[in-house]
């Protein structure tokens, strides 16, 4: 298939099939936000419930919370956010146009030819803004991520990188925008009053790690897992959901005793769990995935090893789920703003120990977006949705054979009512039975039950396998069964 119009395609599937709609269309649109629809709130809801479940539920050293989304500003200022939180921009003179200095360059850089690079390589001498280490480094990896704003500016500059949107070549500098979305509480502006909806949910784990452990009975080595939105108010390249003002998170910050046990061990056991939630929970082509780790320049300053499970999107490897090494920086830092003592006491020894952290993080809609461009099948004269059916937003719909006859209408309202006892479930009685067949297969229903005069006869209905498309007849009875085993 053509990656170059999928995304297209996918956008359009999921406007016309209820997965997600632009936000404020109405009222002309908010740029970077979205609303998900009744299939595309399904299929979040199945992947949120899918990652607690393996993350949380089905692990004994693992335990969830649910932290505001509003929080003290002296939170942000130990994490560092409020001073360091910040995306390089760049505006158009001419149509006003902002944009990512970063997103501006690496999209440049991904549509260049191999000729084209070999001769920039060899005809650029360096600059007072722009090295040439930096320079080649950004041509062989289309990366660059940790540039200074300065270098930003000599790449812009010696590429002649014009406007994606008007075609001119008339920038404002590089400068710093901060991504944090500031509130004021009560009535009255001022700093007092300052807060922030949080920019990741990580920090809510860190402030509540001793109310954790004061509380529960964890011990070292164990995890805090939070599942819920975060806000960054940053400039985006379009590309659905993938990044929006308001996205959703899945994070776990995973503390242990650094005396006691291996990091190293524990990145590479944690890299192994985030690749098989993705390969064989959801369903993921492995073949799209890789891993890609991050140098020295990209990696936050008290990272020891940061590393990105990244996917092959429509519109390139992008990253997906990331892992870091954050040593004991954020507990420390939150000691040294909150005058509180963080650190724990082993029980046995009686040793005090400041935990190390390892953080699993990954977006839940870059996730959803992952299973959607992974499953888009077109096949002959249909579009399918191939979901692993855990994650299909309804699990099988039932048709009347004629929605004009009520003895049809009401024994498939009544197999209906039975099945979504068990499973989420939908009723479609619009148009011909080929074009239910058809908007199902866009949802990826996995299962299409129809009842026609012959269920009349006997209490048998027509069971129809989303990816194989053959049918065959089914006893009622033994509906509910036969569908929960194919799906567990």
């Amino acid at each position: 298939m053509d990656k170059s119009d999928l995304m297209d395609k996918i956008v359009a599937l999921c406007k016309r099939r209820g997965f997600i709609y632009p936000g404020s269309e109405i009222y002309g649109g908010l740029a970077n936000t979205y609303d998900y629809g009744p299939a595309g709130a399904e299929l979040l809801r199945n992947i949120r419930n899918l990652w607690w479940d393996t993350f949380v539920h089905k692990r004994d050293d693992i335990v969830g919370l649910d932290a505001s989304l509003i929080s003290h500003q002296e939170i942000w200022k130990a994490s560092g956010h409020t001073a360091g939180f910040a995306d390089a921009l760049i505006d158009c003179k001419n149509c006003k146009l902002r944009i990512r200095a970063d997103h501006l360059i690496e999209g440049f850089l991904e549509s260049l030819d191999e000729e084209t690079r070999k001769t920039l390589i060899s005809t650029h001498t360096t600059t007072e803004k722009q090295n040439l280490a930096d320079f080649k480094n950004a041509l062989k990896t289309n990366k660059v991520e940790g540039f200074s704003l300065s270098s930003f500016d000599g790449l812009i500059l010696y590429l002649q990188i014009k406007c994606p949107n008007c075609e001119k070549f008339d920038w404002t500098s590089v400068r710093k925008f901060n991504l944090l979305f500031p509130v004021n509480l009560g009535i009255v502006e001022g700093d007092q009053s300052l807060a922030y909806l949080r920019g990741e949910t990580a920090q809510g784990m860190f402030t509540n790690f001793k109310n954790v452990v004061d509380s529960t009975r964890v011990k070292l080595p164990f995890g805090i897992a939070q599942l819920g939105k975060s806000f960054r108010n940053e400039i985006t390249p379009g590309n659905s959901v993938f990044r929006t003002l308001e996205f959703e998170q899945g994070e776990i910050e995973y503390f242990f005793d650094p005396d006691e046990s291996n990091w190293e061990k524990l990145f590479e056991d944690w890299k192994n769990e985030m690749f098989n939630f993705v390969t064989k929970t959801l369903g993921v082509n492995k073949e799209n995935l890789r891993w890609r780790e991050h140098d020295e320049k990209e990696r936050s300053f008290y990272s020891k090893k940061t590393e990105d499970l990244e996917y092959k999107f429509p519109f390139g490897f992008k990253e997906l789920w990331g892992i870091a090494y954050r040593t004991d920086y954020d507990l420390k830092q939150h000691m040294k703003f909150s005058n509180k003592d963080l650190s724990i006491i082993d029980p046995q020894s009686g040793k005090k120990i400041m935990p190390h952290v390892i953080e699993p993080a990954v977006g839940i809609n870059r996730m959803l977006l992952m299973v959607l461009a992974d499953s888009y099948l077109e096949s002959r004269d249909r579009i399918v949705l191939n979901l692993n059916p855990k994650l299909a937003p309804y699990k099988a719909a039932v048709f009347p054979l004629l929605a004009n006859k009520p003895e049809l209408v009401e024994k498939a309202k009544g197999i209906y009512k039975d099945l979504r006892k068990s499973f989420v479930a939908t009723y479609d009685g619009r148009g011909n039975i080929g074009k239910r067949y058809f908007a199902q297969d866009e949802i990826g229903t996995p299962f299409c039950i129809t009842v026609d005069f012959e269920t009349l006869e006997n209490d048998t209905v027509t069971i129809r396998d989303r990816d194989t498309t053959k049918q065959k007849r089914i006893k009622i009875e033994n509906l509910q069964k036969h569908i929960l085993g194919k799906l567990n």
